[in-house]
């Protein structure tokens, strides 16, 4: 593993979010400076050099994302001031629409227009990412009033119009069936101070009250408590276009990820909660603080490619520092539905275990992705490392190495290969 490329002082506070384009030659950065930056990577050396840069938000950008190119050259981007902002890549002699500063790097023959502000969101917006380009130009957002929302784009052409197609209440949206393994309590958060609990069992009761206590008695520190730094607001969309529109989704402190589904002509429904919190599954109808650790916040997921397989891999990384990888089972299509052309998405029929769980990062976990083919997965944490992840032979995830963010004198990062023999 050799390093490529280096970019310093990319920006003048810390760097949020790294985003490539569809084909891996263009990469967007933000930052809390506020500022959108658009990198152009030269095949010849390995180098990147400033195609844009602009001023985009009143206040800390959190999360780019790239629309796939048959759409045009378009990203959204997130804020900490409770908008998104949709942009396109223009020439420098187009004049519809306001033009941002695109010409403080090298390159001036472009421009990147403001296009759309979406203001809907009453909290900050953490995450933002464009729907695979089958579904149409879609984005979705999450936010942490504990809201996803999705968009529509209405008039491709000018980009103008967008229309929210969905506005759902992740924590109140009823989660899957328990016979499917899902807990069924919504637990608060440090914006919603009550949820819903109808229809839920004793021992589900008291493990949401086990929870409560534990975080109102002990000190708020990353992963527990009340306080909005304490939360993790995540999305990812699955890739496959044969289930439909369904979304993974993860708010605040309550540890869990759901998948969502966005039928076309029905209400969204839970179709599996990914619940990490430990348990021993038996019904207790007393809390004790002493039984089940508190729920940290999972702080990002990541649907990666299907690639033919009959099963989905999902991975989530938490501020308890643990890498997971989820084996996501989707119900055997009835050949009533297969005669219909339908998949099969009623709720409580998918299923999901843990096939991988690693704590190596010994502390939080900012961000996991996959490959394009979704067969080596690699997390960024406060360890200040990169660490990947691959499948061996025997179909069990092993770690692959690690690279050293932090640079050594000679200006090369500290990489380390792990000796696990690698299935190809």
């Amino acid at each position: 593993m050799l390093q490529t490329g280096l970019i310093a002082n990319a920006h003048n506070d810390l760097v949020t979010d790294a985003s490539y384009d569809f084909y891996g030659l263009r990469l967007a950065t933000c930052s809390l400076d506020q500022r959108i930056k658009i990198w152009q990577l030269d095949e010849s050396n390995g180098s990147w050099r400033v195609e844009d840069d602009w001023k985009a938000h009143d206040a800390a950008i959190s999360k780019v994302s790239w629309a796939h190119p048959e759409f045009g050259s378009i990203i959204a981007s997130a804020s900490f001031d409770r908008t998104v902002k949709v942009w396109e890549q223009t020439s420098a002699v187009d004049s519809d629409g306001p033009q941002v500063n695109g010409g403080a790097g090298p390159s001036s023959a472009s421009r990147w227009v403001e296009r759309a502000v979406l203001v809907d969101a009453k909290g900050t917006v953490r995450a933002v990412e464009f729907a695979p380009h089958h579904f149409g130009l879609k984005l979705a957002t999450v936010s942490s009033d504990n809201h996803l929302r999705v968009y529509e784009c209405v008039e491709q052409r000018s980009l103008t119009p967008w229309e929210l197609a969905e506005e759902i209440d992740v924590l109140s949206l009823p989660s899957a069936s328990p016979a499917a393994g899902a807990l069924s309590v919504t637990l608060a958060t440090p914006t919603q101070t009550s949820a819903p609990l109808d229809g839920v069992s004793v021992s589900m009761v008291a493990h949401a009250l086990q929870q409560q206590q534990q975080q109102s008695q002990m000190p708020s520190r990353p992963g527990m408590g009340h306080r909005e730094a304490d939360g993790g607001w995540t999305i990812s969309w699955c890739k496959d276009r044969y289930w439909g529109e369904i979304i993974a989704a993860g708010c605040g402190i309550t540890g869990v990820v759901k998948i969502v589904h966005l039928p076309p002509s029905r209400r969204p429904v839970t179709l599996l909660t990914l619940d990490s919190t430990p348990s021993d599954g038996a019904p207790k109808s007393i809390p004790s603080l002493d039984d089940t650790p508190p729920p940290y916040a999972i702080t990002s997921v990541a649907w990666a490619p299907s690639c033919g397989r009959s099963y989905h891999l999902i991975a989530t990384g938490g501020r308890d520092g643990h890498v997971r990888i989820w084996r996501v089972k989707p119900p055997t299509p009835s050949d009533e539905l297969e005669a219909e052309g339908e998949p099969d998405t009623s709720e409580g029929n998918w299923s999901a275990s843990i096939v991988g769980d690693f704590d190596d990062h010994k502390s939080a976990v900012g961000r996991v992705e996959w490959n394009i083919t979704g067969t080596i997965l690699s997390s960024a944490g406060n360890d200040g490392r990169i660490r990947l992840w691959k499948v061996t032979a025997g179909n069990v995830w092993r770690p692959a190495g690690h690279v050293s963010i932090e640079q050594a004198e000679e200006q090369r990062p500290d990489v380390e290969m792990e000796d696990t023999p690698l299935a190809e």
